[in-house]
C-alpha cells in the first residue's frame, strides 16, 4: 500500500507515519531528505531523531530520492519518505535548473513499480496567503502539484491537523 500523508508543521504527520510504519510488522527503512544547511536546521533533525519513535534503518536522499527507493523497496519492508517538500526545497536550491524537473519525474515513474508498503510524508502548502516572492509562489505550485500527482498513485491519502488523521482517501486510520 502507498499512503500519502499531508498536514502542516508540526501537525504530527511525521509522528502518524512512524506510527503506521511501526504498526506494519515489516522493517522500516527511513528515507531523509532534510540536510542540515544551518544550526536552525541541524538541531531540528537532531530534534527530529530524538523523538524518533521506531527501530528503523535510516536513508539520507536529499537529492536521488527515487533512486534510494529503488534501492530499498522490498515487497516485505516499509519505506517511510520524510519529507517530500523538504525534497523540494533541496531540488529549487540546485545550481542546475534541469536536476528539479529530472529527479521529480523521477519519482512520479517509481512510485508505481516500487514493491512493499510506502509512507510518503509531506507539507501542505496550499491552505495559505498566496506568498509576495517569485521563488515561493514557485515552491507552493510545484509541491502542490507534486502532491496532486502522488495522491492520485497512493491508495490512501491522509490529511493531519492537530495530530489527528483525516482520511481524504481510501482507508482512516485506526
Amino acid at each position: 500500500m502507498k499512503t500519502l500523508i499531508l498536514g502542516g508543521v508540526r501537525s504530527g504527520k511525521s509522528r502518524l507515519a512512524e506510527r503506521l510504519a511501526a504498526g506494519s510488522g515489516l522493517p522500516v527503512t527511513y528515507v531523509a531528505t532534510a540536510t542540515a544547511g544551518d544550526a536552525e536546521m541541524a538541531a531540528r533533525i537532531a530534534a527530529h531523531r530524538a523523538q524518533r519513535s521506531i527501530d528503523c534503518t535510516v536513508v539520507e536522499a536529499p537529492i536521488a530520492l527515487a533512486d534510494a527507493l529503488l534501492r530499498h523497496a522490498r515487497e516485505d519492508a516499509c519505506l517511510l519518505v520524510d519529507c517530500l517538500t523538504l525534497w523540494l526545497t533541496n531540488l529549487l536550491m540546485q545550481d542546475d535548473a534541469t536536476v528539479l524537473e529530472r529527479e521529480r519525474a523521477a519519482l512520479v515513474t517509481v512510485i508505481d513499480q516500487l514493491p512493499g508498503q510506502l509512507l510518503l510524508v509531506g507539507n501542505e502548502t496550499g491552505m495559505g496567503i498566496v506568498p509576495l516572492g517569485e521563488l515561493s509562489r514557485r515552491y507552493c505550485d510545484l509541491a502542490g502539484t507534486l502532491h496532486q500527482t502522488l495522491a492520485a498513485r497512493c491508495e490512501r491519502v491522509l490529511l493531519t491537523v492537530a495530530g489527528l488523521p483525516l482520511a481524504l482517501k481510501g482507508a482512516p486510520v485506526t
